[in-house]
């Protein structure tokens, strides 16, 4: 029993230890004061004047006074005396940065877009009228120009040292309230937005509004990041969601701009998918990565290489390309003319090819009409195909192909439409109904393969799984 007391005198001091022990400092929030009084002079306001629209006013009839409609008319028509058109010029309002001492204000593309006149204020009031210097619409990024000197100018950091979950502070004019400062993190980084292919856009929660449009998004060391671009609303109004450009993609742009007034983009001709689990598994990658080639434009830098439809993109020029999404990013981004290195997948190894880079220019559409198919020759797989006709296999400019007639079962849960045409199976060139079937009735039950099939103008995959003859 003796033996139990020096335990307990040993709690004792623990405890009494433990209350003298100081309290520890309660967590605190960043202070954003510093970076706002250093940095906000730098951020501007900008409202556009679009050129003058004309909108018919209507008009009272022709008729007599005496008329009882005339008195209707007349009251119901503003200004009937007024029988020429109304002028109107719509106003759009966003925010930018002075990037340098002499007047360069970098902001969004949409800001500016068919504007008339641009006007910028400065946080001290002064008003100066401004220069397009060029806009870029596949980035959202412009440069514009003020005549002025001595100017505040914000300091760039490295987007690529971001971190998801850091804090971020966005200034700029929300429906024209000048210099309104918010703050949130950042919720994720590369995230890719529809009709969206160029730029890795910054998610975050910052409160982002009409009119922040072209504002900059700091960190905390008071280094521009980003520029506030879009928000998904489902209201039009800020819902948690927006998306900023990386600063390092938005500066490439601003000076391509400063110096030819164009951006120059690569190309190597290819339309590409992503690479799914399944997809992964019927072309035996270890995981699913890469982008997968689809279709190679004949005659194109990819198609001179050596690419392949089926073949995935696993390296460009040294880069790693994890998704669909970073390959237009890099390619993009690489000058016209240069000879890089391409690492694809085939045939369950990798091959290193190489490709000389082209210009990007516009995309030019077209559509192309499909002839009156045959009847269905078979109903195997959830599939009713068909031959194609020769005058067919023209107008699709193919050399060969089964049609798709009907689906149903395996075939419409895989995603196969009617009207679709079966060019391979796993990369095995498809030109008969019967070779079709034969070469899928050599796969086990559940194995999947890569159908590449053609769709109106354009070639994707189709991972499909077998389920039994």
């Amino acid at each position: 029993m003796n033996a139990a007391l020096p335990i307990r005198n040993l709690l004792s001091l623990f405890i009494v230890a433990f209350a003298l022990m100081p309290a520890a400092a309660p967590a605190q929030l960043p202070d954003f004061t510093e970076l706002v009084e250093r940095q906000g002079a730098a951020v501007v306001n900008i409202s556009t004047t679009q050129a003058p629209r004309t909108q018919g006013a209507p008009r009272l009839p022709q008729l007599d006074e005496n008329d009882p409609f005339y008195e209707f008319f007349r009251r119901f028509i503003p200004n009937p005396n007024q029988q020429g058109p109304r002028e109107f010029q719509p106003q759009s309002l966003g925010s930018g940065f002075i990037i340098t001492a002499d007047g360069f204000i970098m902001t969004n593309a949409h800001v500016i877009e068919g504007a008339e006149e641009v006007t910028v204020r400065l946080n001290d009031k002064r008003e100066y009228k401004a220069k397009v210097i060029g806009a870029d619409r596949r980035t959202d990024v412009a440069l514009i120009k003020i005549e002025a000197t001595g100017l505040p100018t914000v300091r760039f950091g490295d987007p690529n040292r971001l971190k998801v979950g850091e804090w971020v502070v966005a200034i700029g004019s929300p429906f024209g309230f000048d210099n309104t400062v918010t703050a949130g993190i950042v919720s994720a980084k590369g995230r890719s937005l529809p009709q969206e292919n160029f730029v890795p856009f910054i998610q975050t929660d910052v409160a982002v509004n009409p009119g922040n449009s072209g504002g900059p998004l700091f960190n905390l060391r008071g280094e521009v990041v980003g520029i506030n671009s879009q928000i998904y609303s489902r209201t039009g109004g800020f819902m948690g969601l927006s998306f900023a450009i990386p600063i390092d993609v938005a500066n490439d742009v601003a000076q391509q701009l400063r110096s030819t007034g164009k951006v120059t983009r690569g190309r190597i001709g290819v339309v590409i998918q992503q690479v799914t689990k399944e997809l992964a598994d019927g072309f035996g990658l270890p995981k699913p990565q890469g982008a997968l080639v689809n279709s190679v434009e004949k005659g194109g830098p990819a198609d001179k290489a050596g690419i392949e439809a089926g073949d995935v993109i696993l390296r460009f020029d040294g880069r790693a390309v994890n998704s669909s999404e970073d390959l237009p990013r890099v390619v993009g981004g690489t000058k016209p003319g240069s000879k890089v290195t391409v690492q694809v997948w085939r045939n369950k190894a990798t091959r290193e090819l190489q490709v000389v880079v082209a210009e990007l220019v516009e995309d030019r559409g077209g559509r192309q009409q499909r002839g009156k198919p045959q009847p269905p020759a078979v109903g195997e797989f959830g599939m009713g195909l068909a031959e194609l006709t020769e005058a067919q296999r023209k107008e699709l400019k193919i050399e060969a192909g089964v049609f798709v007639d009907s689906v149903q079962g395996a075939a419409a849960r895989a995603g196969l439409r009617r009207g679709d045409v079966i060019l391979a199976v796993n990369n095995q060139d498809v030109k008969t109904v019967e070779q079709f079937r034969q070469l899928m009735s050599g796969f086990d039950k559940g194995r999947i393969v890569a159908l590449l099939v053609r769709r109106g103008g354009n070639s994707l995959y189709i991972p499909f799984r077998i389920e039994g003859n």
